[in-house]
């Protein structure tokens, strides 16, 4: 016979740390900025794209010039701060020229915990003294404690620290 009030005592609370982004979300803010900016009037008559591709989570933009590029990157920024959406998920890569006198930048969507970014998160918490245990599953941290009051120490934690990305903080078990 199995005692379930004795393994329910076991069981420690817990929580995960990743780094998600809501593809609905990102593709409804990316498609805001592109008919943002085919109402401006700098941009009337130029030749460029802005492509999601949602199987390798590239942002493509194709455009004549330095200057509008950076205006394409604020509107989408703009857009996905409106959206909720953390602009660290953006990973801006360097701009290189394609044919004739186009301008190709490649955005790549951050999502998931990679390896350093996780070691750091694990070792600010390791750091804390705060008595939990971190440990790196994939391409998530796991946080467990004895005390639900720990766990949230640790979230306040990873808040007030920048790691690159921005962080969710799910499935918290009692």
């Amino acid at each position: 016979m199995i005692n379930f009030v004795a393994l329910k005592n076991n069981i420690m609370p817990t929580f995960d740390i990743v780094s998600k982004i809501d593809g609905q979300t990102l593709d409804n803010a990316i498609n805001t900025a592109k008919k943002e900016i085919l109402n401006r009037y700098d941009f009337n008559g130029t030749k460029g794209t802005i492509d999601l591709d949602k199987k390798t989570n590239t942002l493509t933009i194709v455009i004549e010039d330095e200057m509008r590029l950076k205006a394409i990157q604020d509107a989408i920024i703009g857009r996905m701060v409106k959206q909720n959406l953390d602009p660290n998920a953006l990973d801006f890569g360097k701009e290189e020229y394609a044919s004739g006198n186009m301008i190709r930048k490649e955005i790549k969507i951050k999502e998931g915990i990679d390896k350093e970014a996780a070691k750091k998160i694990v070792k600010k918490i390791k750091d804390s003294g705060l008595k939990v245990q971190a440990s790196i599953m994939d391409d998530q941290v796991r946080v467990q404690a004895k005390k639900i009051d720990d766990l949230q120490a640790v979230i306040s934690l990873c808040r007030s620290d920048n790691f690159g990305q921005p962080l969710q903080y799910i499935n918290m078990r009692d």
